[in-house]
């Protein structure tokens, strides 16, 4: 049975992500009458609105900085370093325990501010532009156009995620990998498609709070703070 550590405290970390160019997370599409768009992105089912999975956010960030660590080819997942386990966790197997994450993910949601200015543009889709792909076989010249459905550039949405705290001792060096991460993310890209250039981001308004049902812990993550606020300065584009 894998081993269960005391929870000092949380951290709620939030921040405002933009869209530098236009994001495509794709969803599953059952069926695309003729002229539909051939590869919409995920919405929330109750509001039709632009989101970007939580799961999506985590799978990146994990995967950025593990070939960061890695050395030469990237390394199964259950051999991430003990940093990255203790950070992201680490699913049941048949040579290994289950192993809870530090960090919780949330799925992120366009800002209120975001919906206003752009529910009143007259867009392709509902708060979504069509991107027409065409790849050409190189040897045939045949070519295959398509639809790209994507959140357009200058979207923001509001990014939140909550650390555990189990260890004070490891809390600096659990920042400073999640920073990176972060940085890492800003360098790369969200979704598909990045290396034609959808789903360049940024951060901006990180903020921090603490919270602690014991009284001694609190006033301990509260001295913490300046240092981690510090920490995300690097990750932070200004205004």
């Amino acid at each position: 049975m894998a081993e269960q550590y005391s929870l000092q405290g949380k951290i709620k970390i939030t921040a405002k992500l933009k869209l530098v160019t236009g994001l495509h997370i794709g969803a599953a599409s059952d069926f695309a009458p003729i002229g539909a768009v051939d590869s919409p992105f995920i919405r929330d089912p109750l509001t039709k609105l632009p989101i970007i999975p939580g799961s999506s956010l985590k799978g990146k960030l994990r995967t950025l900085l593990a070939k960061s660590y890695a050395k030469g080819i990237l390394n199964a997942i259950k051999k991430d370093s003990e940093e990255i386990q203790r950070l992201f966790g680490l699913g049941a197997s048949k040579t290994s325990e289950s192993r809870a994450a530090r960090l919780q993910f949330f799925d992120l949601k366009m800002t209120d501010d975001s919906f206003r200015k752009f529910s009143a543009m007259d867009l392709d889709t509902y708060i979504g532009e069509v991107k027409f792909e065409n790849t050409i076989d190189r040897l045939t010249a045949v070519a295959n156009p398509r639809q790209i459905e994507r959140v357009p550039a200058g979207v923001e949405f509001d990014f939140q995620l909550v650390y555990n705290i189990e260890n004070f001792a490891e809390v600096a060096a659990d920042m400073e990998i999640l920073a990176d991460g972060l940085k890492l993310l800003t360098m790369d890209y969200l979704g598909g498609s990045g290396s034609r250039g959808y789903g360049r981001i940024s951060f901006t308004n990180f903020k921090f709070e603490p919270f602690s049902i014991n009284k001694e812990n609190f006033a301990e993550i509260e001295k913490k703070l300046p240092d981690l606020e510090n920490l995300f300065k690097g990750v932070s584009v200004p205004q």
